[in-house]
């Protein structure tokens, strides 16, 4: 008699399965697999899609790890499609609110849908710009060195060594303009010149002898 083949045990929606690797603690493996961002999304895509009953944690792992290698590879098409997605489910949002806001009875509520409604509005315009910016990055400029300030421009070039340095010089206005190079080179040691017309007073005086006596 031929032995019956079991069926295979049917897998859980929240299973995961855990590779271990020779020597590795298993709470530690388990650990690494959790803390992984694609399966942390996935729990958080189980918890929004209960209305999905063949979602499995382990396939929406394995999807999101897909769509992850692609956009690191550069491959940024799905990331276009869900924000053009979104964008459209924004603009839908804010017309219902819209329409909730003109229809309401009282004041507070028409004040309440159409803070809603603007934010939604706000938000589908940052995902188009999202949208727009991927298809269009922004052109990005480098400047060497330039320090601007305010009414003039300052530039640094300090030397790349100190033989490229120049040479100290001697401030000119430190010197004493009547002492230079010789103590008393500026004045005049020569003979006594002769007295001008302009001054009489100044008159060059003879030469004095003590012993005369000009009284008389």
């Amino acid at each position: 008699m031929a032995n019956k083949r079991k069926p295979a045990q049917k897998r859980k929606p929240n299973q995961i399965d855990v590779v271990e690797k020779p020597d590795e603690d298993r709470a530690v493996a388990i650990a690494q697999i959790v803390l992984r961002p694609t399966v942390q999304a996935a729990a958080t895509l189980m918890e929004y899609g209960k209305s999905h009953d063949d979602l499995d944690l382990t396939g929406l792992m394995y999807a999101l790890v897909e769509q992850t290698r692609a956009t690191i590879n550069g491959d940024l098409q799905r990331g276009e499609a869900m924000l053009t997605v979104q964008a459209h489910t924004l603009d839908a949002i804010f017309n219902n609110l819209s329409r909730r806001a003109i229809n309401a009875e009282y004041m507070d509520k028409l004040d309440r849908y159409l803070k809603l409604a603007l934010r939604a509005q706000s938000q589908c315009r940052a995902t188009w710009e999202a949208v727009a910016s991927i298809k269009n990055p922004p052109m990005l400029g480098y400047v060497k060195q330039a320090n601007i300030a305010h009414g003039h421009q300052q530039v640094n070039n300090a030397p790349s060594s100190a033989s490229d340095a120049p040479p100290a010089q001697e401030n000119p206005n430190l010197q004493n303009k009547l002492l230079e190079a010789k103590d008393g080179e500026r004045l005049d040691t020569g003979a006594t010149g002769t007295a001008g017309r302009a001054d009489p007073a100044m008159a060059t005086v003879g030469e004095i002898d003590g012993t005369e006596d000009t009284s008389g």
